[in-house]
């Protein structure tokens, strides 16, 4: 909580770090009808990965893609990418899951190297992560229920929607990317 009422008093830069791994195939809505519906539906598994990282305060998204896999590199690339935007002398701070990719040696000393504060969340909390939100979003908003013949439209479509962030979707995102986290005090359990 300090670190977002830093962020959010302008004395620091907070982004909120995931991956989403969109796979090519069919996001199927449900309907009882007493005929059967066929329906187009793309084949294969193909991965489009995107390493993001979204700034809790103006939501801007930087991200990081791929159609193999995530890798430290990967993440060392985000790193870079984020410290090309932010450059002023501001502390500045990632909120991490716990993924390998993301808590190895090569990152962490990368992240040190660029003065990058890392900060990572318990083990099974995708609730605190923001960027989650984001991702549901993106499933909701381009992927149900559409049918992409080949995966280049497929990727077309996440990299749009991730690129109106700021424009077309930003009215609908300022509710949803809204910096309120479910805390409990004093738990016993």
């Amino acid at each position: 909580m300090p670190v977002i009422e830093e962020a959010q008093s302008g004395k620091r830069h907070l982004f909120f770090v995931d991956a989403a791994h969109f796979v090519l195939q069919p996001f199927l809505g449900f309907l009882w009808c007493f005929t059967r519906i066929f329906i187009q539906a793309s084949s294969g598994r193909q991965r489009f990965n995107v390493l993001a990282a979204l700034n809790a305060c103006t939501h801007q998204v930087i991200a990081v893609t791929n159609d193999s896999y995530l890798t430290a590199t990967s993440v060392c690339a985000l790193l870079d990418a984020i410290r090309a935007v932010v450059t002023d002398d501001k502390p500045l701070t990632l909120v991490l899951d716990n993924a390998r990719y993301q808590h190895c040696r090569r990152v962490i000393a990368h992240a040190a190297t660029l003065n990058i504060e890392l900060l990572f969340l318990p083990p099974y909390s995708p609730n605190l992560n923001l960027i989650e939100r984001l991702w549901r979003f993106v499933r909701k908003e381009c992927l149900a229920t559409a049918y992409f013949e080949t995966f280049l439209p497929f990727k077309t479509a996440i990299l749009d929607c991730l690129a109106q962030t700021q424009g077309q979707y930003k009215a609908d995102l300022q509710t949803l990317l809204a910096l309120n986290f479910q805390t409990f005090a004093n738990v016993t359990l």
